[in-house]
C-alpha cells in the first residue's frame, strides 16, 4: 500500500525532512521491517521465478544477517487479512497480473530478454507458503516476528509510536500516514545498489508541509492510496493547496468545483481516514518483549541444506555471524556516539602562568627577517 506521489510533494515542499543515511549508523536500533515489502524486493531484485522458495529464503537470510551484522536489531511484521476497503484495489492488481502474464507469454516466444524480465516482475507476488517459510527461517535464526491482525504496515507504525522500536522499514510512505515517526527507505538495497538509505521524520515533514497529522491523513486521500480512488485532475500540487486552505476533506469537498474535478463513483475517504487513525493492530502494549535469542543451529541446518539444498558451508558461516552479533548492546551503540570532552580551563589557572613579555627578535631572527630581494 502507497500514497501516490507523496515523496515528490515531500521532496519539493519539505525536503530537509529528508535525511541520507548509511546502514551503519543505525547501529543499536530496532527496526520493525514491512515483511511482505521486503520478501516482494528480494524476488524482484533477483529476477526470480515467482515459485522459487529458494530464491525467497536466499534473501531473507542473508539478507537479516546483514543487518545483523551492523548491529541492528530487526523486527519482522507479517500481513494479516487485507480490510474490506482495500478489495478493489487488489482486484486491480489481480486484473494487472493477468495482463503481465498474457504479455509475458508473448513476451517469451518472440520478444526480447529485457521484455520477459519486465512483464516477469509484475505477475511476482508474495504467497502465504512463503511468508510461512520466511517465519519458520527467522524463528529459527532467533529473531523475533510479529502476526498482524490485517496491515504490517500499520503494525509496524503501531509498534513505532508507542517506543518498542525506532523506525519503520518499508517502502511504503503510508507509514507516514499511518503515524510511524521515523520511516526508513532503501533499507535492504543501498548497500548493494550504493544508494542512501531515506530516513523520513515525521514531525519534520508535517512541520515543513504546515499540517497536523489529521490534515496530513486527508492530503494523503486526496493524493490517493490503495483504500480509495483518486479525484482526477488533482494533481500533489493542488493537493496541498487545497488541504492547507481548507483543512479537512468535507471542506475541501465542499469548495470543490465537481464539474472540473468530478468524485470519482467510489470516495469512502471518512472510511479510510479512519482506517488511518484507528487501523486494525495489536497494541503495542500487548506484544511481548522483543528477545534475539541464539540461532536453531541444528534446526537452521535441516531447514536451509537438508529441505532446501543451500550450501551447507555458507549456511555455517551464517549462523558463525549470527552468534557473533547477537549479544551486540545498546550500550554499544551509546559508546560509539560519546565523544571525550576537554575539562573547561579554570580561569583562574590564568593567574598562576607566567605571562611573558614579548622580546626583542635574536639576531638570527632580525638577519632572516631584514633580508630583502632587491
Amino acid at each position: 500500500m502507497g500514497i501516490k506521489k507523496l515523496t515528490d510533494l515531500i521532496e519539493d515542499n519539505a525536503p530537509t525532512s529528508i535525511k541520507t543515511n548509511v546502514l551503519k549508523n543505525y547501529f543499536g536500533r530496532i527496526i520493525a521491517i514491512d515483511a511482505s515489502t521486503s520478501l516482494y524486493q528480494f524476488l524482484i531484485a533477483m529476477n526470480a521465478d515467482v515459485s522459487s522458495a529458494l530464491t525467497n529464503q536466499l534473501g531473507m537470510f542473508y539478507r537479516t544477517i546483514k543487518l545483523i551484522s551492523r548491529g541492528i536489531k530487526p523486527v519482522y511484521v507479517f500481513d494479516g487479512s487485507a480490510p474490506v476497503l482495500k478489495s478493489g484495489e487488489l482486484a486491480k492488481r489481480q486484473a494487472r497480473r493477468k495482463e503481465a502474464k498474457e504479455n509475458l507469454k508473448e513476451a517469451t516466444e518472440v520478444g526480447t530478454t529485457e521484455e520477459v524480465q519486465k512483464f516477469a516482475k509484475r505477475i511476482i507476488t508474495v504467497t502465504r507458503k512463503q511468508n510461512e517459510d520466511c517465519i519458520k527461517l527467522l524463528t529459527l535464526m532467533g529473531v523475533p516476528i510479529v502476526k498482524a491482525p490485517c496491515e504490517a504496515e500499520a503494525q509496524c507504525a503501531e509498534i513505532v509510536k508507542k517506543g518498542k522500536a525506532w523506525a519503520t522499514g518499508s517502502e511504503d510512505m503510508d507509514s507516514l500516514t499511518l503515524g510511524s515517526t521515523v520511516l526508513l527507505r532503501r533499507l535492504f538495497f543501498s548497500e548493494a545498489k550504493k544508494m542512501p538509505i531515506l530516513e523520513f521524520e515525521l514531525q519534520s515533514v508535517l512541520d515543513g508541509l504546515g499540517l497536523t497529522q489529521d490534515e496530513f491523513i486527508d492530503l494523503s486521500i486526496l493524493l490517493g492510496c490503495d483504500y480509495c480512488d483518486s479525484i482526477k485532475g488533482i494533481g500533489p500540487k493542488r493537493a496541498i493547496e487545497l488541504v492547507q486552505k481548507h483543512k479537512t476533506m468535507e471542506e475541501v469537498i465542499k469548495h470543490l468545483d465537481k464539474s472540473k474535478y468530478p468524485l470519482p463513483e467510489f470516495f469512502p475517504f471518512q472510511e479510510v481516514r479512519d482506517l488511518f487513525k484507528n487501523p486494525n493492530v495489536i497494541p503495542a502494549d500487548q506484544l511481548p518483549i522483543f528477545q534475539w535469542k541464539d540461532p536453531d543451529v541444528e534446526g537452521l541446518n535441516k531447514f536451509l541444506v537438508e529441505e532446501m539444498g543451500f550450501s551447507d558451508v555458507r549456511v555455517a558461516q551464517g549462523i558463525e555471524k549470527l552468534k557473533k552479533f547477537k549479544n551486540t548492546s545498546v550500550q554499544s551503540r551509546m559508546d560509539s556516539f560519546i565523544t571525550v570532552i576537554k575539562k573547561p580551563e579554570d580561569p583562574n589557572d590564568k593567574k598562576k602562568k607566567v605571562t611573558k613579555t614579548p622580546s626583542k627578535p635574536s639576531a638570527k631572527t632580525a638577519k632572516k627577517s631584514t633580508f630583502k630581494r632587491k
